[in-house]
């Protein structure tokens, strides 16, 4: 069984060769047939020099180059087309994650038969404030909205069955919850293996505090979609029916009301000067708009076509 290694990165020139050389020993000590990925998205220093240095050395390195930054779950997606291994190994460029862990993931996939394996960096040599904290949070809320019982669902370090990457779409910054989206296409084999984390020893971190804040709605749209993706009638038409149903109630009452005054000849105000008239028409037009909304979102899910989501530019020539 061959293994592929994906490598998402940007602007990690200083530990590249470092990163290739740990995993190179790695795979070369246990006779591993092996692929390694980098995908360099966007980088503006010597990060695709290095990546075609060292190609040119190894064939069974291969690099891929974007022609501007799109984001890690781009990098991500466009590694999973590539990879041809039974095995796809997922980690960061920084050296804060572990190549000697990858025997014992790759045991985990392919003689335990795991689905996914996700990293827990039980151990963090992060701030506290700027990423512990955040991601605890974030971890208990992922874990509360899908039901995995995973500690650290945004560890880079992860290894899947090859069916795995093939079959889920990683996109805008999904990455994040990747095992999500595996369990939302069916993938229920998914654990955990806590792993070694390690200071960064170059450069800085390339995530900012407004990962938190993307982050969160992320995984408000998975929740939506792991329930509505594929039904979104089911919910937008059951609230527009709903409310026009209230709506329309409403301003039969308010309309009954006026009859019924007129003929026993009581006080009574004009229906244009009844608050609750305008009430039940906002309703019922706020109804039928999330029931159209319902409608579009069905006819957009039967029509929807594959779209690239990025611009590659060069590849090494193992491609």
């Amino acid at each position: 069984m061959q293994i592929s290694v994906i490598i998402p990165l940007l602007n990690e020139e200083q530990s590249l060769a470092e990163l290739y050389n740990w995993i190179a020993k790695v795979m070369r000590s246990n006779s591993f047939s092996y692929e390694i990925i980098f995908i360099d998205d966007g980088s503006t220093d010597g990060s695709w020099k290095t990546i075609a240095a060292i190609a040119d050395k190894d064939k069974a390195v291969k690099g891929i180059k974007f022609n501007r930054n799109y984001g890690k779950s781009q990098a991500l997606h466009a590694g999973f087309l590539k990879a041809e291994g039974d095995v796809v190994i997922t980690m960061d460029a920084d050296l804060q994650d572990n190549p000697d862990e990858i025997p014992e993931l790759y045991k985990m996939i392919a003689e335990e038969q795991y689905q996914l394996v996700s990293g827990w960096k039980k151990k963090r040599y992060d701030s506290v404030l700027a990423k512990n904290l955040p991601s605890k949070l974030f971890n208990a809320a992922a874990r509360k909205t899908s039901g995995l019982k995973l500690h650290d669902f945004n560890c880079g370090l992860k290894a899947y069955n090859k069916a795995v990457v093939k079959n889920i779409d990683v996109y805008g910054e999904m990455h994040r919850y990747i095992p999500v989206l595996a369990k939302n296409a069916g993938f229920y084999r998914i654990t955990e293996k806590e792993v070694q984390h390690q200071a960064r020893k170059y450069g800085k971190t390339k995530f900012g505090a407004e990962r938190f804040i993307f982050g969160f709605l992320d995984l408000l749209t998975i929740w939506f979609l792991s329930k509505f993706g594929r039904r979104p009638m089911h919910l937008f038409g059951s609230l527009g029916v709903l409310m026009f149903i209230i709506g329309f109630f409403t301003a039969g009452f308010v309309g009954f009301s006026k009859l019924y005054k007129m003929y026993h000849n009581e006080p009574n105000i004009l229906v244009a000067l009844n608050p609750w008239f305008y009430i039940a028409l906002t309703v019922m037009i706020i109804g039928s708009q999330l029931f159209l909304a319902g409608f579009v979102g069905e006819l957009i899910l039967r029509s929807k076509r594959d779209k690239e989501r990025y611009l590659i530019t060069k590849t090494t020539e193992n491609y």
